[in-house]
């Protein structure tokens, strides 16, 4: 039943993106940019609805009181499509950091284009950097909020932290507060895997780290805080009562935590 529930979901998320991308677009391409964030918000938590109706995951975000008024950095942990869809709909004006191939796929490429995304060419680091962060010090002044996964690529949930250094010269270049965002969302929605779980995706706004440390200073406690959180809620998801499938680097981590592997339900790789 999962797994056809699992199936019927995916359909039904790739059908709404383009069915809401050809009935959106006399519409969006008009509003000025601000008045069209509306659109892509919209997608993102009705594809959420979706989920929970098709295969009954909820969510709950908490720590919404630690967003800053001004611009900031938002640095969630990256596990699987779920944290793109989950978060920026909380934000006003949210600026991603994406490849710049996607800007060449029709129609997709020309929403994102209008919201003043910034695309990185991955081919020279250095070099992309530099042009990363001179675009975003541009859109930041206009009091924006960047999205940047710290990791770089998607992990499953449990797996020892593999943070790149580049979130640490972002922050200390654009001088703004960094919010960390723990959850375990890979349970439900896993990587690289058409699967989707029941249960609750529980994520949290941590409190801001404030701009001016010292860049290792700075990647240590991203890390120290991150983690922890991600940990806190990797044991609640465990112990709850009717746990998801634990992948291997999950189960590994509750073991390193002390938390046994009959207190956490079935477990399946």
């Amino acid at each position: 039943m999962i797994a056809f529930r699992s199936l019927l979901y995916n359909v039904a998320f790739y059908l709404s993106l383009i069915a809401q991308m050809i009935f959106w677009t006399p519409i969006y391409f008009f509003l000025t940019r601000a008045q069209a964030w509306f659109i892509p918000k919209f997608w993102a938590r009705s594809s959420l609805w979706l989920q929970e109706v098709i295969v009954g995951t909820r969510n709950e975000i908490g720590g919404l009181e630690n967003l800053p008024a001004e611009s900031f950095i938002l640095a969630p942990k990256h596990q699987s499509f779920w944290d793109v869809l989950a978060f920026f709909p909380y934000l006003r004006d949210p600026l991603f950091i994406l490849k710049r191939e996607l800007m060449w796929i029709p129609l997709f490429g020309w929403y994102v284009a209008k919201m003043r995304m910034v695309p990185v060419d991955r081919g020279e680091r250095s070099k992309a950097l530099r042009a990363v962060v001179a675009r975003a010090s541009e859109e930041m002044a206009r009091n924006r909020q960047l999205i940047i996964y710290p990791e770089g690529t998607r992990r499953p949930p449990g797996a020892e932290p593999a943070y790149k250094w580049g979130i640490a010269e972002l922050y200390s270049r654009l001088n703004v507060p960094v919010v960390p965002v723990a959850h375990v969302a890979g349970l439900y929605w896993p990587r690289r895997r058409f699967m989707r779980y029941p249960g609750t995706i529980r994520a949290r706004f941590l409190p801001p780290i404030e701009p001016g440390l010292d860049r290792k200073v700075f990647l240590e406690r991203l890390i120290r805080e991150t983690e922890a959180g991600c940990d806190a809620l990797l044991v609640e998801a465990a112990q709850s009562a009717n746990p998801p499938p634990l992948p291997p680097s999950a189960v590994k981590r509750l073991a390193e935590l002390g938390v046994s592997v009959a207190s956490a339900g079935a477990v399946k790789p």
